[in-house]
């Protein structure tokens, strides 16, 4: 294994990685909070890119907006799966994804230091993996 290299965000508000506090993208990167995952609430983000992730192997994933292509990021500090990138969108309408990058709130520690505690999923609900 080589040496970890992991870049630390500074001069801004900043989620990063619950379980070892990795910096992964600026608060003012995301693009929209209207997605889902099945731990509730997810964020898409622009120019997150190589921050302090690694990509898994592509697949195609049925979600609630129709087929993607995907592959899931997970952080460089721990190994931990943080969400996914979309790599291709099989419906026109979808495009705009491409490229971009999704972060499952559960799985993040807000800018003010915060973990998300989705109350469906305490109760035994769930919701899917994109948004509506």
């Amino acid at each position: 294994m080589g040496r970890l290299f992991v870049v630390t965000l500074d001069g801004g508000r900043v989620y990063s990685c619950k379980h070892c506090q990795t910096n992964f993208a600026y608060a003012n990167q995301i693009i929209s909070k209207a997605f889902h995952c099945k731990h509730g609430k997810a964020y898409l983000f622009d120019k997150f890119g190589s921050v302090n992730v690694t990509v898994g192997e592509k697949e195609d994933r049925m979600m609630m907006t129709g087929m993607h292509t995907v592959v899931d990021i997970f952080c460089v500090g721990c190994g931990s799966i943080v969400g996914w990138k979309y790599e291709a969108a099989h419906e026109k309408s979808q495009q705009y994804k491409e490229g971009k990058f999704i972060l499952e709130r559960f799985k993040v520690l807000g800018p003010d230091g915060s973990a998300y505690v989705n109350q469906d999923i305490q109760a035994g609900g769930g919701s899917d993996e994109d948004d509506a």
